[in-house]
């Protein structure tokens, strides 16, 4: 109980953070609601699809391609290096909170960022006739995985290579711009070439983006997208666990400074 009570402590402390800015989530909240409008317009243009059925295929790849990974995998890396840079670590030394409460408040705190992003992508896909054809419970589970996959790996970067907040925007556009790209975030997978193809299989993103649009777009079953769904799993939980260590040699760094 005693970390189930700083966990959610911390979550709300940096909810009603980003609340008072409003700045980000109104950013976050427009970012994805205006790719999924360009992107649907122009693959019913292109590909002689319906409104309904355009907006269908692009919600997923908005959703884990675009929105996640801005919301979760570069606002944890900037979460983690505001709260260097303001001292936060300093302060947690001298209180009862755990390093574990703390991990687990960020992770929740953008989790609840990424589901409301998943809510607001769907209501306006729903807006324009599309409709989730799969397993909710399936594609909750993609989600939910993309954003352990996203929060650890901002946990990676920003102890491990981010010390200031200007660093931020670089290590997201070098990283991720071409990483999105590549994984279908904004140009369908199947335009790709193959040898883009195969150079794609080894990026997470993809198979995020395969595996969700697979089971939102198409009603694929865990079956259908074994290969992608099981990559996820174990990218997923390579990223918590790198995520978990990377804290940890932080705070061992953050004591002796």
């Amino acid at each position: 109980m005693k970390y189930w009570r700083e966990t959610i402590a911390v979550t709300q402390r940096i909810l009603i953070e980003l609340l008072r800015r409003r700045r980000s989530l109104i950013f976050w909240a427009i970012f994805p609601v205006s790719v999924l409008m360009l992107g649907g317009y122009i693959l019913a243009e292109r590909a002689k699809l319906s409104i309904a059925d355009a907006f269908a295929y692009t919600a997923p790849s908005t959703l884990v391609g675009a929105a996640l990974f801005f919301s979760c995998l570069g606002g944890s890396v900037a979460t983690v290096v505001a709260e260097r840079e303001q001292q936060t670590l300093k302060r947690l030394f001298l209180s009862p909170l755990s390093g574990t409460s703390y991990f687990l408040g960020i992770f929740l705190a953008h989790s609840c960022i990424g589901l409301g992003q998943t809510l607001l992508v769907y209501t306006t896909a729903a807006f324009w006739g599309a409709s989730f054809k799969g397993s909710i419970f399936l594609g909750l589970i993609i989600i939910i995985m993309s954003i352990v996959a996203y929060v650890g790996l901002g946990f990676i970067l920003g102890t491990q290579l981010a010390r200031r907040i200007e660093d931020v925007n670089a290590l997201v556009a070098a990283f991720g711009v071409p990483l999105l790209i590549l994984g279908g975030a904004f140009l369908p997978s199947s335009l790709f070439p193959k040898t883009l193809i195969n150079i794609a299989k080894y990026n997470p993103i993809y198979h995020m983006n395969e595996a969700f649009v697979g089971v939102s777009a198409k009603g694929e079953q865990v079956g259908d997208i074994a290969s992608h769904f099981w990559f996820l799993i174990v990218f997923a939980m390579a990223m918590m666990i790198g995520g978990w260590l990377s804290y940890q040699r932080m705070l061992i760094v953050e004591r002796r400074l």
